[in-house]
Parts: structure tokens; sequence; C-alpha cells
């Protein structure tokens, strides 16, 4: 019996430092993946500064020109004495406004036609065409019928709501019958089944489709100020840059809206992790 109990006793006092060992290999493994990326970055921006030099052509600039060319634009403007603020700022504005509205539309209309399926097999044929209309192709009517702001969230709009109403519809179908029955026979009204049941299933694919929303809302408003219609905003900062053969402030142009797109990317990840953990425990 004494030995037992001394095995006991030694068991109990090894568990604290078995959290502890546990506890380093935990942070380690969240770190990793943070070398990994900042090691790749690294090899590239070498890479790209050792192919620049090689070259040796104002036409392909390596990152010590970009970075010498953000840091004059960051203190000095564009040749229009715009700061790189007030372009950054000009298109996460109309991205944020556009993606804001496809959201309000584009989650209930796509719970409509989930929910009430002969609805959707009715209008297929006008809703659905629509879907594979590329944005730009709306640029000439949107600079018709458009002006400032609207017309930049008109286009937006139109990128960033299928993708939020085709990954609402799929996610509805998801919805398993029987848990639409339980909350039945305990006398739930629709709205309850709608608030309870459908929507918490939806929301995972609710936010799939808004990752790949905002990444076409940033592929649209680039192509929108392409066109012109604004002096501030990325895009027209590239195209005036353009003109004058400036190639790394046009380069600047371009890592500045994939940054802010790879920040808003990770922000809605990051949520979406803390939203749905069991969707990220599933591993093979």
């Amino acid at each position: 019996m004494e030995d037992k109990s001394m095995n006991t006793q030694v068991n109990y006092t090894r568990l604290p430092l078995a959290g502890a060992r546990k506890a380093p290999n935990q942070l380690m493994k969240r770190l990793r993946p943070v070398a990994y990326n900042i090691l790749s970055l690294g090899a590239g921006l070498l890479a790209w500064q050792l192919l620049a030099m090689a070259v040796s052509s104002p036409f392909f600039p390596g990152p010590a020109k970009i970075l010498e060319a953000f840091i004059q634009l960051a203190n000095q403007g564009d040749t229009m004495g715009n700061s790189l603020w007030a372009h950054s700022w000009g298109s996460l504005h109309r991205v944020l406004v556009g993606f804001g509205i496809a959201l309000i539309l584009g989650v209930p209309f796509g719970l409509l036609m989930g929910l009430n399926k002969p609805l959707y097999v009715s209008t297929r044929a006008i809703v659905e065409p629509f879907r594979f209309i590329p944005p730009i192709a709306w640029i000439p009517l949107a600079i018709i019928f458009f002006s400032g702001l609207p017309r930049f969230a008109f286009l937006i709009f139109l990128g960033a709501f299928f993708p939020i109403f085709t990954a609402t519809q799929v996610g509805v179908a998801r919805v398993e019958p029987i848990h639409r029955k339980v909350f039945l026979i305990h006398g739930a009204s629709k709205f309850q089944i709608l608030t309870r049941v459908v929507i918490p299933t939806v929301l995972p694919d609710i936010f799939g489709g808004m990752r790949v929303g905002m990444g076409a809302a940033w592929l649209t408003i680039v192509a929108a100020e392409l066109t012109g219609g604004t002096s501030i905003g990325l895009g027209r900062m590239m195209v005036d840059y353009s003109e004058l053969l400036k190639i790394p402030e046009v380069i600047v142009g371009m890592l500045i809206v994939g940054a802010i797109g790879f920040l808003l990317n990770e922000s809605l990840l990051l949520v979406e992790k803390r939203l749905f953990r069991w969707r990220w425990q599933v591993s093979l």
C-alpha cells in the first residue's frame, strides 16, 4: 500500500512539469509558420534584387528602388500633391462601401433563394446570367449613369455580391433536415428555425463567400479607377505614374493593394477561426 501511494504522489508531481514542457511546444508550433513566411519573403526579395541587378533596366526595378519610391511618396505625395494615405483610404473607402452593400443584400437574397427552391428555379434564367458578366463590363454603363462614389460602389457591389449570394445559397443546402424537424416538434416558429438553425449552419459558408467577394472587390476597384473619373485612388495613382514611365511608383501602388487585401483577408480569417474553431480542428 505504501508503494502504491508513493507512486501516485510521484505521478502527481510530474503533471505540472509535463504541462510546462507542453507550453513551449505549442508556442513553437504557432511561431513556426511565421518564421517560414519571413524566410520565404526574405528569399523572394533577395532573388528579386539579384535579378534586378543582373538585368539593370529602369523598367525592372528591385526592392531597393521600390522602397525608395515608397518613402518619397509617403513623405512628399504624388505629382498632384495627394498623399499616399489619401490614395489608400480613397480606394479602401470605396471597397468597404460597395462590399457592405453586397453583404447586406447578398446574404438575405441567398437565404431567400436557398430556402425557396421553386422561386430560384423560376427565376434562375434571370439571376444566373448576371453572375457571369464581369464587373469590368459594366464600367461603360456605370460611367453613363453614375458619378463619384456611387459609380465605384455600384461596380464593387457587382463584383462582391455574387460570391456572397452563391455561398449563402449553397450553405442553406447543408442544413440538416433532422435539426429543423426537432425544432418543429418543440413548437418553434419559422423565424426561430431561421435564426437558430439555418443561419448558424450557413455562417461558415457566408464567411467563405465574404473572402472571395473581398478579393473580387479589390480587382474591381483598381480596374474602375484605371478608367478615370477621380484623382484619388491607388488605381488612379498607378495610371498617372505609368504615363510618366515611373515603374517603381506603379509597383508601390500594386504592393499596397496587395497588402491591404491581405490584411482584410487575414482579419476575416481571424474572425472565422474564433467563431468556428471546430472547422480548424479537422485534419488528416
